[in-house]
């Protein structure tokens, strides 16, 4: 007989779930009971995708790994100066990241900073955790850099590096947007070749 009805995109679903405990209650409330209730599914659904809670949040941290890195990329500007300012095309790019997804991770990370290593296990240390963020942002940034819109003391992944902290640090307090997009303004400025 079977065990029940297959429900599409379990997976993302129980991501998505997470996603939500983590916002409403804090890592704290993140368990497995409190993420299958949210999802509205039965505690084995979460069992037989993922064999175990833990393996749940190495999943979890693989896939969101995975697709921030993923949303980064896609919307960086196609060429230097394409923004009005370079801040800008930080802030466009740091701003196309889902934000639940990224606020959730971030928060998740900062207690459980050894998922960074399982999704390492999976992707590689380039792409765990924010990396493949900051590199994104860092290709961005050297493009800047080649046409001349930086420093010549300033170093892209560097930059990059701070950009990134800035917004995680917000993210995982729970500050307005506002402002970590005025650090990045702030940033950004004191690093221009010249005004934009």
């Amino acid at each position: 007989m079977p065990r029940g009805v297959a429900i599409d995109g379990a997976r993302q679903r129980l991501f998505t779930a997470a996603e939500a405990v983590i916002l409403r209650e804090g890592v704290d409330g993140l368990k497995g009971r409190a993420v299958t209730a949210q999802a509205g599914v039965a505690t084995g659904l979460l069992h037989a995708h993922f064999g175990d809670f833990d393996g749940f949040l190495a999943a979890y941290a693989v896939d969101r790994s995975f697709l921030l890195g993923a949303e980064a990329g896609n919307a960086a500007p196609s060429e230097p100066g394409s923004a009005t300012t370079v801040a800008e095309a930080l802030c466009a790019q740091l701003e196309a990241l889902s934000q639940p997804a990224a606020t959730a991770f971030a928060r998740l990370l900062a207690a459980r900073p050894g998922l960074r290593n399982r999704a390492a296990e999976v992707l590689g240390d380039a792409a765990a955790g924010f990396e493949g963020v900051t590199a994104a942002i860092a290709d961005g940034l050297a493009a800047e850099e080649r046409a001349g819109r930086l420093r010549p003391d300033v170093r892209a992944e560097d930059l990059a590096y701070v950009v990134v902290a800035v917004a995680l640090r917000a993210w995982c307090a729970g500050d307005p947007d506002e402002r970590w997009r005025s650090a990045v303004r702030a940033l950004v400025s004191a690093s221009l070749a010249e005004a934009d």
